[in-house]
């Protein structure tokens, strides 16, 4: 039996029906011009995120790897955060589900502001948690991404996975290019991070000479969420995206 959470967001998720496209395509190989009619799906997805967002404000975008256990040293840090700044006023976002993604969420209920979570379906059917008070779950990666990175004026990183990775090298890379505008990137957690980017300054900046000194201060690196909220309260509304 769902929970109430579960029933007073189900309105928010996109719920429409595989195409035969792509019944088939889960099966056998298809010519991709048969699978055309996916771009409604995607249409979808896009208006609802969209819309979801124009009810927002002030948002700031926390990511973080779903296995980080509640109690530990950055799950209770993103939580503290998220409640400093929802108080604040801004709207927190994150992908919805547990680990980071839940202390955010869980920071921002207790902070009394709005906790949106962009979820995903996955085989194993991860499901929003429960702090989430606006909800949409996609279909698609590349069109959730697109609704966590819109409009934030501030983008938070977590010690994370694969996927955390990904955010977060999309996200500089967009800013670097100027196809966003420049917004804070904090990377929480300096046992985490700090080899990184000794990494990236050693080898990309020094060696191959691959990136710019100025695309490494893109980046800022804070241990504590005090470090990032005064980076936050700082932050602009952005103009574009």
């Amino acid at each position: 039996m769902k929970s109430t959470h579960q029933e007073s967001l189900r309105q928010d998720y996109c719920r429409i029906p595989l195409t035969v496209e792509e019944e088939r395509a889960q099966k056998e190989p298809t010519d991709i011009h048969q699978l055309s009619w996916r771009i409604f799906r995607i249409m979808a997805e896009f208006v609802a995120g969209f819309q979801l967002l124009s009810e927002t404000s002030r948002e700031v975008t926390f990511w973080g790897g779903t296995q980080i256990k509640r109690g530990s040293q950055w799950y209770k840090v993103a939580e503290e955060l998220a409640q400093r700044v929802a108080k604040d006023g801004f709207t927190i976002i994150t992908g919805g589900g547990p680990g980071i993604m839940e202390a955010a969420n869980k920071g921002a209920k207790q902070g009394k502001g709005t906790s949106v979570g962009f979820n995903i379906h996955l085989p194993n059917e991860q499901s929003l948690n429960k702090y989430v008070n606006k909800g949409y779950a996609f279909h698609y990666f590349f069109s959730r991404k697109v609704m966590m990175a819109a409009s934030a004026q501030a983008y938070v990183f977590f010690p994370g996975g694969f996927g955390t990775m990904d955010e977060f090298f999309e996200i500089v890379t967009l800013v670097q290019t100027g196809k966003m505008q420049k917004t804070p990137i904090i990377c929480v957690g300096k046992e985490f991070w700090d080899g990184l980017f000794a990494w990236i300054k050693k080898v990309q900046r020094d060696t191959f000479k691959t990136v710019k000194r100025e695309d490494v201060e893109l980046v800022t690196i804070v241990d504590s969420a005090e470090e990032a909220y005064k980076i936050i309260a700082k932050s602009e509304e952005r103009l574009f995206f």
